[in-house]
């Protein structure tokens, strides 16, 4: 638990929640630091003008680090919004669907099937797939051979990491879409896998993500726009401006008052990945860590995670005891040993850990130790 000793120092405990989540320490201390006086202007950055060059110069530097970060192509858009993705399942299919048009879901899980469920309300959407099981028991996402996508999709939407199932769509999944559907355009939620490992954004139509895991506080989303995504929301109709990804590009995510310290948080961690190398090593590291857990969990008997090995998610790691009258057991003891958000979340039930780049090796290190010796 966080305390404060004696000599005043704070004692962090080891966050493993699916979001709001962990941070950099560096990035805390930053924040910290110049909290009350950004750089000498006498100012918070929560009491900055979005209008100041002041600004403009940690926005201009935060699209750039992301832009480097993620090799974003130069006539793909950025835009830094608000919402959460829970808003871009709407705004997605308002700008995107055209009149009437049908959009296809593929259904991996919890917040796919939120996706589909906003585009029904707005124009025909169709299920393509849904998560099932194996016949080893275990979950997972059907070949894309058998997906049944509509000929006239407006577009396809995926989610590339489910948070709460911890199901990866996973690269082969990708590359098997592309060969099948070479035409047909893909939007992705990424918000709990963003900037985990390298992404080649020209695959994706539109790329969207809540900030609130691998990016910083929450209250900002990222939106990364084709050329064509802004072309198709400028002929959509006289949507409101807020809801309109041209409005919006055409503003500089500047429309109205954006979430500005959310963004100048994010700036920090773009720039903190960059310290670490990059996205390469990043992910390198994520995959180990990964890969550490899921095989304690393997390993343990009356433990088990119940995720196809091809679909398992590297940032969000469900398990459950065989006797559940073990995990409130488990819960209670980890967060008194420092480890908390390990409880799954409420939809499912169980446990479940987060791994995102923020987290240190020394957390994994005592929830392995501490499942040993559950």
């Amino acid at each position: 638990m966080t305390t404060a000793g004696p000599t005043g120092r704070v004692q962090r405990v080891h966050n493993f929640s699916a979001g709001p989540a962990t941070l950099p320490l560096p990035v805390l201390r930053t924040m910290r630091d110049e909290l009350l006086d950004y750089r000498g202007s006498g100012l918070s950055v929560m009491e900055m003008s979005h209008r100041s060059s002041m600004f403009a110069d940690i926005a201009d530097r935060a699209e750039q680090d992301l832009r480097s970060l993620l090799a974003i192509p130069d006539d793909y858009t950025v835009l830094f919004v608000q919402g959460g993705a829970s808003l871009q399942f709407t705004m997605t299919v308002l700008n995107l669907a055209g009149e009437g048009g049908t959009v296809a879901v593929a259904d991996s899980g919890y917040w796919s099937g939120k996706a589909v469920n906003a585009a029904d309300r707005l124009t025909p959407s169709v299920r393509v797939c849904s998560a099932r099981l194996d016949e080893r028991g275990h979950r997972s996402l059907p070949p894309v051979a058998d997906w049944d996508v509509p000929a006239d999709a407006a577009y396809l939407h995926v989610c590339d990491n489910e948070t709460i199932d911890g199901i990866s769509l996973g690269d082969a999944t990708l590359a098997a879409i592309e060969q099948r559907h070479p035409h047909l355009p893909i939007v992705a939620d990424f918000s709990s896998s963003i900037l985990s490992r390298p992404v080649d954004v020209s695959r994706y139509a539109l790329i969207y993500a809540g900030a609130q895991k691998n990016i910083g506080p929450a209250g900002l989303t990222l939106v990364i726009a084709s050329p064509e995504a802004i072309a198709r929301s400028r002929s959509a109709g006289d949507l409101p401006g807020v809801l309109s990804y041209a409005a919006m590009h055409d503003a500089g995510s500047m429309l109205n008052t954006p979430p500005t310290f959310a963004w100048y948080a994010a700036g920090l961690v773009f720039r903190w990945l960059h310290e670490q190398g990059g996205l390469g090593p990043m992910h390198r590291r994520n995959l180990a860590q990964a890969e550490r857990v899921y095989a304690a969990i393997d390993a343990m008997s009356g433990l088990h995670n119940g995720i196809a090995v091809a679909h398992r998610s590297i940032m969000n790691v469900p398990f459950r005891f065989e006797d559940e009258s073990r995990t409130a057991a488990f819960l209670a003891s980890a967060t008194e040993a420092g480890l908390v958000g390990l409880r799954g979340h409420k939809s499912v039930g169980g446990c479940r850990a987060s791994l995102y780049n923020a987290l240190p090796d020394e957390a994994v290190d005592a929830l392995l130790d501490h499942l040993r010796h559950a």
